[in-house]
């Protein structure tokens, strides 16, 4: 029997059974699981009073706070769907995700309050149907936005809303993209949602999932009188759906959700946190995540005050590349951690995974194991290509999925297709999988590069330059080209300045991959910009390659 239920009646089911629980730490604050809960629903009262129901969109564009989880819960409890908002975001692009989702209500902390002016006065006509601001002091002093409530008066203005009856077809929206194309937004059910992160909560840990929310809470309880709750410190801010999603399965679980209190990804931090928590799970996304984070155990180390990760039973990555290299490094520190690498996205999965036991060796970087719902299909023909052939296809991943994206049926048709009687998620990740079911990940087919009529995924270039112990970070992109239509240009951030020339970057790719994938220019900078959630931009690598290139050109050096 499959769990149909909003995540709000779930949440209240955990409360319930476990009030005087920690829910979240937030850098120094707690919050426990009763006062999580009717603060959020004084604030769901607050909502209805302003004609806030099913199916209305509150955007959320906060640093990590209490207030962010508080109106997550407050919005499912009134039955209305969240909707991410990147706190890096411009005017022009908050307008976008605001417009483009219908958003009838944003929440959003006072230093965004002269961009949200902005976003109103420019793009007026497109967000008619905001109606309430919700604004979150977060102690920079800045005055009330004109038409705006309080978020603290609108929590005091009302009781408690009582539970009311909800349904796991309830939806929430997650934003995605923006490094190749406008964010778009993915249309999650609460049942299917559930379905999806039980993956990593509850089969993970040999728990049958629950039936009922009564059995939600039941087993959060359970869990917590044996000391075996999730302890789980998320690294990305919760405006990224790993995050997010993450504090939902941990939530289910009875568990504690640990977030950073900065408002900037710091891992001296996090470590202090993973120590004093004892955390026993951390989310991080890749190799923008681990390789700070082992630099600073290595700092730590050397001045003779290591940190102590003795809690942690696991590490997962999903979203980005984690190379074995980091895995190892992790391990050799967190001795009792196994790592759950896996690749997902935020239209599903996972669709492969990598588990590393204590003591183990990982496999090689970018290389996963087929699940039960792992397929791979021709793009063309969308005929199943079986494992062993050699041949690369889009990656795709039956069971739980998301309905499709907000107001936009020819894309949700493309990536949510149906084949031979069975749904898949093919949100264009390229791989081949070998006869023992071993997944090789090449990247996005959307940022593909064409050379000389051949195809390069940017994941492999990055892996291979990464593997260079002179490398710090990177990202492959193709700059237009008159001989080869696109030339590989590699963007790079050294460990040292000034330490590996170009060439040597481009000789140690072609020792691991063929050489017309090797990139033909080099293109250095102090840093890789990269998202909050560790996502590469590519449209930041390649207007930075193309800048470069040009100035080069004109200079003749």
């Amino acid at each position: 029997m499959r769990l149909s239920e909003n995540m709000a009646t779930l949440w209240e089911a955990v409360a319930a059974e476990q009030p005087d629980q920690v829910a979240v730490v937030l850098g120094d604050t707690e919050i426990r699981w009763r006062d999580l809960d009717q603060r959020a629903a004084r604030l769901a009262a607050g909502f209805t009073a302003h004609g806030v129901g099913p199916g209305a969109k509150v955007a959320q564009l906060m640093y990590n706070c209490p207030e962010y989880l508080e109106s997550a819960f407050a919005a499912f409890k009134v039955r209305a769907s969240t909707v991410n908002v990147n706190y890096r975001y411009l005017a022009a692009e908050i307008a976008h995700v605001i417009g483009d989702s219908d958003s009838q209500v944003l929440v959003f902390h006072g230093a965004f309050a002269a961009v949200v002016a902005e976003a109103l006065a420019t793009r007026a006509e497109s967000l008619t149907g905001l109606e309430l601001l919700v604004q979150v002091d977060d102690g920079a002093g800045i005055p009330l936005l004109e038409g705006a409530v309080a978020y603290e008066q609108l929590v005091a203005d009302h009781g408690p809303a009582a539970p009311i009856s909800r349904s796991g077809d309830d939806e929430l929206v997650l934003y995605t993209g923006g490094t190749t194309g406008l964010p778009k937004g993915v249309v999650w059910t609460h049942a299917d949602l559930f379905g999806a992160l039980a993956f990593t909560g509850y089969a993970s840990l040999g728990i049958d999932v629950p039936e009922t929310a009564e059995d939600v809470g039941r087993v959060a309880s359970r869990l917590n009188a044996a000391g075996t709750s999730p302890v789980n410190m998320t690294a990305p801010p919760l405006m990224h759906g790993t995050a997010l999603f993450l504090a939902m399965s941990t939530f289910a679980l009875g568990g504690t959700v640990v977030l950073l209190g900065g408002r900037r990804y710091d891992p001296a931090e996090l470590l202090r946190l993973v120590e004093r928590e004892r955390v026993t799970q951390l989310s991080i996304v890749g190799d923008a995540f681990a390789r700070p984070i082992v630099t600073e155990l290595e700092r730590a180390e050397a001045a003779g005050t290591p940190y102590d990760l003795s809690s942690l039973t696991r590490i997962v990555s999903t979203g980005a590349t984690l190379s074995a290299t980091l895995k190892r490094d992790l391990m050799q520190r967190a001795t009792g951690a196994a790592i759950l690498d896996m690749i997902g996205a935020s239209e599903g999965g996972p669709f492969a995974v990598a588990m590393t036991a204590p003591g183990q060796d990982p496999i090689d970087t970018a290389q996963f194991i087929a699940t039960s719902t792992t397929a791979v299909f021709d793009e063309n023909t969308w005929q199943l290509i079986p494992a062993g052939s050699g041949v690369a296809g889009v990656l795709a991943s039956s069971g739980p999925m998301p309905v499709g994206y907000y107001n936009d049926p020819a894309k949700s048709a493309h990536t949510f297709r149906t084949i031979d009687g069975v749904r898949y998620s093919i949100p264009g990740d390229y791989a081949i999988v070998d006869a023992d079911g071993t997944v090789h990940l090449l990247g996005r087919g959307s940022i593909c590069i064409n050379t000389g009529g051949e195809k390069v995924y940017p994941e492999e270039v990055e892996v291979a330059a990464r593997s260079h112990e002179g490398v710090q970070d990177c990202v492959a992109v193709g700059v237009a080209d008159e001989r080869f239509g696109e030339m590989v240009t590699l963007v790079v951030a050294l460990t040292e300045a000034g330490a590996v020339s170009a060439d040597e970057i481009i000789g140690h790719v072609k020792r691991s991959i063929a050489s017309y994938k090797a990139p033909r220019r080099v293109v250095f900078v102090d840093s890789v910009y990269r998202s909050p959630s560790g996502k590469a931009d590519y449209r930041w690598a390649r207007t930075t390659a193309e800048a470069t290139i040009r100035r080069a050109e004109s200079t003749g050096t």
